[in-house]
């Protein structure tokens, strides 16, 4: 009970910032949209063929068209594992609007730069070249600028500079939190939220000076996986309960197949053979399948 007046606290704060950081994503959304439409750019018919790989480097699509954009259909899910949530919200319904309303917005954003991503350019070869002079950055950046113009387009670039802002600011909140419940830690005094938080930081201080293109491939994978664990707990609870469980059995099977195949094939993985990596995806998926369905029911 003690945790809640700070809750409360934290919460409000959360909640108008959101109310600024979200106008500024639906200024990004809605506007870099409307300038693709209106712009003399126009949308360009890059010729696309569904059937051919155009992934820089021939890159395979399995499993990275489902890594890649982090956010995606799924993660929003990724939210439900944060501590903050289980601290604030006081009704298990409000987490249908919670959780699927992210990761309906987190999917509407994604489309909307895949949607920029290939129109903006006027064919995959340039929206290569543009990859490698200046990253994925650099795109949005040129992007924003050339349909919005210097002050709506800085708007823009804030809109998506924020997401890892505020992503960073709570994972590091929740960080601390999981630290001082895993120690017993009251965290009501400020030098005992800084004996956990300083490491923290440093922590998060070393990782911002390696490799932004290697950390993101992390960060890519650790998001979706964090999303199958809490889809697989959903199951596990609705399945013991005796509800309907296959909303969340079956996208946690096929994203297991997916998590596991790219870490076993990715160089920051294990490396292995796509073929390989394939097998041991789907047999990993099968085996926590299996194992899923010895549960035994509970009754309410």
């Amino acid at each position: 009970m003690s945790e809640r007046p700070q809750c409360r606290l934290w919460l409000t704060g959360w909640i108008m910032s959101v109310c600024f950081f979200g106008a500024l994503l639906i200024f990004m959304s809605v506007g870099l949209m409307l300038g693709l439409i209106v712009s003399d750019k126009g949308f360009y018919s890059v010729g696309l063929d569904f059937f051919n790989n155009y992934a820089p480097n021939n890159l395979p699509l399995w499993p990275l068209i489902f890594v890649t954009i982090s956010c995606g259909a799924l993660s929003g899910f990724h939210a439900t594992q944060s501590p903050l949530m289980a601290r604030c919200i006081q009704n298990e319904k409000s987490g249908r609007m919670v959780f699927y309303g992210a990761m309906v917005m987190e999917g509407i954003i994604a489309l909307i730069w895949c949607t920029l991503g290939l129109s903006f350019y006027a064919d995959p070869a340039s929206l290569d070249a543009a990859l490698k002079a200046g990253t994925a950055s650099g795109v949005v950046h040129e992007i924003s600028i050339g349909l919005l113009g210097a002050v709506g387009g800085i708007v823009a670039i804030l809109g998506v500079v924020i997401l890892p802002i505020t992503s960073g600011d709570t994972a590091f909140h929740a960080a601390r939190l999981i630290v001082s419940d895993f120690f017993k830690m009251q965290q009501k005094d400020v030098t005992k939220r800084l004996i956990i938080a300083v490491p923290l930081f440093i922590i998060g201080i070393v990782i911002s000076t390696q490799d932004f293109n290697i950390i993101w491939r992390y960060f890519g994978w650790a998001n979706q996986t964090t999303a199958t664990i809490m889809l697989w707990a959903a199951s596990a609870y609705l399945y013991r309960r005796g509800k309907l469980h296959w909303i969340t059995t079956i996208p946690a099977f096929f994203m297991t197949n997916v998590v596991v195949t790219y870490i076993a094939n990715a160089k920051i993985g294990f490396n292995l053979d796509m073929s390989i990596s394939t097998i041991i995806g789907v047999v990993v998926s099968v085996l926590l399948f299996v194992l899923f369905f010895r549960l035994k029911k509970i009754s309410e």
